[in-house]
């Protein structure tokens, strides 16, 4: 592998679902077909149908934008092997936002298709479940760092929930907590210098600790999951370094319900160790936007539709 140009997969997380997506590449690929029909089968439902024709506010549940995320990007990975053989970029490394991290388990080897759909399926019911009982929210803090992020927090809780909880890119960091505290943050972000506070469409405080009954019962379905080594590294979000075994996979993934996600973190290790060469496969380009903001220098290629793919394609021709 020396002197191969160190390659990142980047796999989107939930949010950057939208009505529509994969249509014209499960038209343009058999391999994408076949990753729909299989999710469809699996599923008792039909997952592609509310990803191509909606209606979005089904797409947007909880319970349908995880496996409809999951599915989607497995699709755009299997679409791309198959219209560029032996000219298919291969990863060196794989990350994937919250619940694009089983995407990067998948492609990396750790854990079968059938077996991730299962659980990313389970993991938005539980999530959608604790939503419903404990309301909580998630803000987006445009254009402050770090520190002034966890002073507002610590001034909005009063007492209630309000944590950073997921670490996009500079000027970019998600708060989740309880309801009352997110409008709260809305309210004072102004006077810590916020330029903007932007409540998120999702249906609870995820990433927090009003996730741990999500988390809970993630863990025993997850105990009974086979995961193997990856084969090719994977970074976690909790920790923004690669998982070492097959036991830290489970370990990380419950911890990842309640604890921030690093992802800016995850990116300057990616950009320090060397990676040159970045891919976002599946719906969106909200990876490449947060990269944008972390070096402007790198360019991350979206694999996210059957134009994008043909547009690959002709390069690597």
């Amino acid at each position: 592998q020396d002197g191969q140009i160190k390659t990142a997969f980047l796999f989107p997380g939930q949010g950057a679902q939208q009505v529509g997506m994969m249509a014209d590449l499960v038209q343009a690929s058999a391999s994408a077909r076949e990753i729909f029909h299989r999710a469809d089968e699996q599923l008792g439902y039909s997952l592609s149908q509310i990803c191509f024709n909606g209606p979005a506010d089904r797409l947007d549940t909880t319970e349908i934008s995880q496996p409809a995320m999951f599915v989607c990007s497995v699709a755009a990975w299997e679409a791309m092997k198959e219209a560029l053989g032996d000219n298919a970029p291969e990863a060196t490394v794989c990350a994937g936002l919250s619940l694009g991290e089983y995407t990067a388990l998948h492609v990396a080897g750790a854990i079968d298709f059938a077996s991730a759909l299962d659980l990313v399926c389970k993991r938005g019911k539980f999530m959608q479940e604790s939503a419903q009982s404990n309301a909580g929210g998630m803000v987006s803090i445009i254009g402050l760092e770090e520190q002034k992020v966890r002073e507002l927090c610590s001034a909005a809780a009063e007492g209630e929930v309000l944590i950073p909880a997921n670490f996009n890119c500079p000027g970019q960091i998600v708060i989740s907590g309880t309801a009352n505290a997110c409008k709260r943050a809305i309210e004072l972000a102004p006077q810590f210098g916020a330029s903007a506070a932007i409540a998120l469409k999702v249906a609870g405080a995820f990433h927090s600790s009003l996730m741990a009954e999500a988390a809970k019962k993630l863990s025993e379905v997850i105990e009974k999951v086979n995961f193997n080594a990856p084969k090719i590294p994977v970074i976690a979000n909790v920790d923004a370094s690669p998982y070492q075994d097959a036991k830290s996979i489970k370990d990380k993934l419950i911890r990842q319900m309640t604890e921030p996600v690093l992802w800016e973190q995850s990116m300057r290790r990616l950009l320090d160790e060397g990676v040159e060469k970045f891919y976002e496969i599946g719906p969106g380009k909200v990876l490449a936007g947060l990269m944008r903001r972390i070096n402007r220098q790198i360019k991350v290629e979206s694999i996210n539709s059957a134009d994008a793919l043909a547009k690959l394609a002709g390069q690597a021709a």
